[in-house]
């Protein structure tokens, strides 16, 4: 037979990935083995594949093809998250490249574009995955806004309704006024940024039988001119002031009790109030209080009754309510007001000031805390179990440092704001009478039925309702992932559900460790009684040799896709993980890949070196051979248990390290070595059948790390049957 002398992974990679699936080898059902499952985490339906995927996906590839070589009924369940946030603003974005406003639109003719890019890119990332030789039950493939996760959220959403676990209120809430919709805290990113603190004067009031600047005028703060000095960074808000609060154990404000100040250029008396959340020693000691945009100012608004002014539109521009600069954006009226200020004798000074600022994770915008009517999960009650069962390795975390960071999560949670402003995701299926009257329903004609039966009123029609606007978050969906792919939700008993839930393992990164994990782990409690996995391994961040992020943005992130074509998907893989430990990480280097390619080319000579021996059945195994093979059978059987413990541990880079090490340095530098035949001498075939069977052992070892090559080789290492594979 004629060997290349060169391993091309291109032609191995689609050759083998072709008969694998042809072979149905990915698809699993339940049967009477051992189930091993996982549940890939889904990744946005408009996304593409970035490094970050790859290390993930890879290393999930990894355990499931091991379970499979073990004799376990494998089941990885691949699907895509349809991102309300970042693919309608993709969406949004290409009608106005066409001169299309979204709010010239009815919602369904904006859904209709919204699908329409939704299929147009929605398998792009799927079909990248299988380039890395991914072995995903593609039969088994979910979209969070198919119909059968569709129908589980809506099922959802009214069983917690029923239970008077969610509920509709008024609260302060992160608003992105890029997308125009609520955000949850856990998208909300805080930066350091430079910015300004501007010491603004608010004038006493003066009594109606003193002249102004009189005895009212304080013995401190800057001009002694009757003014109290306060400090803020976003001085457009004072047009949304309703008090000033001082700490009621402050003397210098003790005499300014029940008195009131104006609020600059509105001119618009706001009384001092005293509360002890003020901070007597930072700034001059003195709030100004926007009920209305800022967490802290509304609480002690609603301690105070104190009105709240919404100054802001949805899109950051400024309202009616702000009296002036209306219709202007924000951070426009920020510069304009300031001039306006000292015009007006009320700026006392500016400083230079570093302080944390949150944007909003999708739009990279800056946030700005807004009153909104908005949709809550209650979350104290449904919490317990899923930080129980943690706490105490029912589910194991891997590296198990992350447990302080969910304990940290859950010890603190609020309730979950699960309503959002858009038109793409699942609208919350609750409907209105024109009283304000609702209905939380499947379907508007049941919603009927509960109306008419409610009100007694049975002229009622489907036109007197009205369908609440919003959609949900979409970790709402995602939280139900492990029990809903196996439509665990409309049925709750099918052969699915019962034989693959719980999942075995859950490979994510630890950014989404409350967003995702901690979620679908009160989903698992709440609605199967038991956990969603066994074990979630925590995979590092991928970062350059300088330790950044990879980001577009940055221009330091390779294309995978690129890497794939440049050093086969097993030299990647290889690469990927050689500096990748549990947690940990990843300093990403062109020359990890070219390692692994390196290390595909020393297999492949390896096995070049084999099939070229001439074999013969007439001499008898050399002594030394004899002793090189029962050496390197020993060495097998401790390198399987240290693969097995590692494994066991999640320490699947040092699992790589042991099979690599193995193959370089024992086999090809060793065993081989030692009894390869002299030159242009036949070896004797006793030695030559050992070797191909460790051969082929250690293959099967390597299989799950590098799934193309090794397949490759075991097929040609010796005759196989139609339908045969190393996995």
């Amino acid at each position: 037979m004629e060997i290349p002398s060169k391993y091309n992974p291109a032609n191995v990679e689609n050759k083998w990935y072709k008969y694998w699936n042809e072979q149905n080898f990915f698809h699993s059902e339940p049967d009477e083995r051992d189930p091993y499952t996982i549940v890939i985490p889904p990744p946005n339906v408009t996304g593409v594949l970035h490094m970050g995927h790859m290390l993930n996906n890879t290393i999930q590839d990894i355990l499931v093809r091991r379970a499979r070589m073990t004799g376990k009924n494998a089941c990885w369940v691949p699907g895509t998250d349809h991102a309300s946030i970042a693919t309608e603003a993709k969406v949004v974005n290409k009608l106005k490249a066409e001169g299309i406003d979204k709010y010239d639109l009815t919602r369904e003719e904006f859904l209709e574009h919204a699908w329409e890019w939704t299929h147009k890119h929605g398998g792009i990332i799927l079909e990248q995955l299988k380039k890395l030789g991914t072995s995903c039950d593609w039969e088994r493939t979910a979209f969070t806004m198919d119909e059968a996760r569709s129908e589980s959220v809506i099922k959802t959403f009214i069983d917690l309704f029923n239970k008077d676990l969610i509920y509709r209120g008024v609260r302060m809430v992160n608003w992105d006024p890029a997308a125009k919709t609520a955000l949850s805290d856990e998208e909300v990113v805080y930066k350091e940024v430079k910015s300004k603190l501007y010491y603004l004067k608010y004038k006493l009031e003066a009594p109606s039988n003193s002249p102004k600047g009189g005895e009212n005028s304080f013995p401190f703060g800057e001009g002694q001119d009757g003014a109290l000095i306060i400090a803020t960074t976003r001085p457009e808000t004072i047009l949304g002031d309703t008090a000033v609060c001082v700490n009621p154990n402050d003397e210098r404000f003790t005499h300014l009790k029940g008195k009131r100040v104006f609020v600059p250029l509105v001119n618009r008396a706001v009384p001092i109030i005293e509360d002890e959340y003020v901070d007597m020693e930072f700034g001059t000691g003195c709030l100004k209080i926007t009920p209305a945009h800022d967490i802290n100012d509304y609480e002690i608004g609603l301690r105070h009754n104190l009105p709240t002014i919404d100054i802001f539109n949805d899109d950051g521009t400024l309202s009616k309510a702000a009296e002036i600069f209306v219709g202007e954006d924000r951070f426009e009226v920020r510069k304009k007001i300031v001039a306006e200020l000292e015009k007006a004798g009320n700026l006392a000074k500016v400083e230079d000031y570093t302080n944390k600022v949150g944007y909003s994770e999708r739009t990279d915008v800056a946030i700005e805390p807004k009153l909104s009517v908005q949709w809550f999960l209650k979350m104290e009650e449904l919490v317990k179990p899923a930080l129980e069962n943690v706490m105490n390795d029912t589910i194991r975390f891997y590296p198990a440092k992350f447990k302080n960071t969910y304990r940290h999560w859950m010890g603190n949670i609020k309730d979950w704001c699960i309503s959002r402003q858009l038109w793409w995701g699942h609208q919350i299926p609750v409907y209105y009478l024109p009283d304000g009257n609702y209905f939380c329903a499947e379907t508007a004609e049941e919603a009927l039925e509960k109306a008419k039966e409610k009100t007694g009123d049975s002229k009622l029609t489907i036109e007197d309702l009205r369908q609440d606007e919003d959609v949900l978050d979409t970790w709402f969906s995602s939280w139900l992932w492990p029990i809903s792919v196996f439509d665990g939700v409309r049925q709750p008993d099918n052969k699915d559900i019962n034989y693959y839930y719980p999942s075995s393992d859950l490979v994510t990164a630890p950014d989404i460790i409350f967003f995702w994990v901690a979620r679908m782990i009160i989903a698992g409690y709440e609605y199967k009684d038991t956990y969603p996995f066994k074990n979630v391994y925590f995979t590092g961040m991928v970062r350059d040799a300088q330790r950044r992020k990879m980001s577009k943005s940055l221009g330091n992130s390779p294309d995978p896709l690129n890497l794939i074509s440049k050093y086969g998907a097993d030299g990647v893989r290889v690469g990927m993980l050689l500096c990748s430990p549990a947690g940990g990480d990843l300093l990403f280097d062109e020359s990890l890949p070219q390692q692994g390619s390196g290390f595909t080319t020393k297999i492949w000579n390896a096995f070049r070196l084999v099939k070229n021996w001439e074999v013969s059945s007439e001499i008898d195994q050399p002594e030394h051979s004899k002793l090189a093979i029962e050496w390197f059978r020993n060495k097998m059987s401790e390198v399987v248990e240290t693969l097995n413990d590692q494994f066991d541990q999640f320490r699947i880079s040092e699992a790589l390290m042991t099979i690599y090490t193995t193959v370089r340095d024992e086999f090809s530098g060793w065993l081989l070595e030692i009894v390869k035949p002299a030159y242009q001498q036949p070896i004797d075939a006793k030695t030559y059948a050992e070797v191909v069977e460790l051969f082929d052992q250690l293959l099967r070892l390597m299989h799950p790390f590098m799934p193309f090559i090794t397949e490759e080789i075991w097929q040609l290492l010796s005759e196989r049957k139609e339908g045969e594979s190393i996995m």
